[in-house]
């Protein structure tokens, strides 16, 4: 029996919960807020959290570039400035409720946040720098350093030189009106909206134009789709559609179960995906055996921030009820009710699953 299969019968291990203690979802009744705050909003940290001294910080742009750039911080500051809004979510938010259950940090449903960033758009630097035109990727670097695989590593990811152009991608320094924690990644970061938060590199300190495909470990083995350990597997990117509810009523303790009295009820959640805009959420009462349509507030700023939705619900008897919800995006992509396994238990979308209890 491997360490995937041991871990589906045998619970959660001492391993999981150090990663569980150091990293942190946001309570979804935090889903109420179209912003954030900060210390709610989600945090998965690979290695140690790095102390890095903002007077002698530097961003190094290099590699395949006509004009190598180094910059500090207060540089930084002096280059055109972009706020944008962007919900971010972890790419193995859900993988604590596969089965069997990937060894690795174990997130339920609460591995998101939406947050306001600012920084500098990452074009104009690129232009700056002026881009040779045989580079196929940007490798961006942190500072953050540890082993993982049996590699010792900084955290790295690239992007295709076209991903990161169009996609509006942000070097940001402040998150909802303040300088970067050093938790979130101080004291700069890459914003890439509507891609899985692995891409958007925290303690940002190199950015590099190279012409192979970068092949680093977090690029080619720790991010990807995989059925078997040995399978070459499909990257990941951009995130799918989700909805998720604020649980309603009041939770018992321990299990998190929830009790609702009888007569109407209001569900509310939010929704999002990083492939087109959410245009519609659905919601069942039953368990995801029959389903209606909510109600969706006029869409947000961009497509890659979530939408409010609402759904009114009155129990005709008290008893215990199932609720589910789920979206579906202008790509024509929808939250399966159940979800496919996969190594890493990433981009597990599955529809959320709230036993509730109603009393009179």
């Amino acid at each position: 029996m491997d360490s995937s299969e041991s871990a589906g019968t045998q619970g959660v291990s001492l391993e999981e919960l150090q990663l569980a203690a150091r990293n942190h979802g946001m309570p979804l009744e935090a889903l109420r807020y179209a912003i954030t705050p900060v210390g709610l909003h989600y945090l998965l940290i690979h290695y140690d959290i790095p102390v890095v001294d903002p007077d002698t910080w530097r961003l190094e742009i290099e590699g395949l570039v006509e004009r190598p750039l180094s910059m500090g911080l207060d540089e930084l500051r002096t280059r055109p400035v972009e706020d944008l809004t962007v919900t971010m979510e972890c790419a193995g938010n859900g993988r604590a409720r596969l089965e069997p259950r990937p060894i690795s940090q174990p997130w339920l449903l609460e591995a998101v946040g939406t947050a306001r960033w600012r920084g500098t758009p990452l074009r104009p630097l690129l232009e700056e720098a002026g881009l040779l035109a045989d580079p196929v990727e940007l490798v961006f670097s942190g500072l953050d350093h540890g082993h993982e695989g049996g590699v010792e590593q900084n955290f790295q990811r690239s992007l295709s030189v076209a991903d990161a152009v169009e996609s509006g991608a942000v070097l940001a320094y402040e998150m909802n009106g303040q300088p970067l924690l050093p938790q979130h990644g101080f004291p700069l970061r890459l914003v890439v909206p509507g891609w899985y938060g692995m891409t958007n590199v925290k303690w940002l300190t190199r950015i590099e134009a190279v012409a192979e495909p970068f092949s680093g470990y977090q690029q080619v083995r720790g991010y990807r789709l995989r059925l078997e350990e040995d399978e070459e597997g499909e990257p990941l990117s951009r995130m799918r559609p989700r909805a998720l509810m604020i649980p309603p009523g009041d939770p018992e303790f321990l299990t998190r179960e929830r009790i609702v009295k009888l007569g109407p009820c209001d569900l509310q959640g939010r929704a999002w995906s990083g492939c087109g805009e959410v245009v519609s959420v659905e919601v069942s009462c039953d368990g995801g055996r029959t389903w209606d349509h909510a109600s969706l507030d006029s869409a947000g700023p961009a497509p890659w921030v979530w939408r409010w939705w609402t759904y009114s619900w009155t129990p005709l008897s008290s008893g215990r009820f199932e609720l589910c919800c789920r979206a579906r995006d202008s790509w024509g992509n929808e939250q399966p009710v159940d979800a496919a396994w996969n190594v890493g238990g990433y981009a597990n979308n599955a529809v959320q699953r709230i036993p509730v209890t109603v009393v009179d």
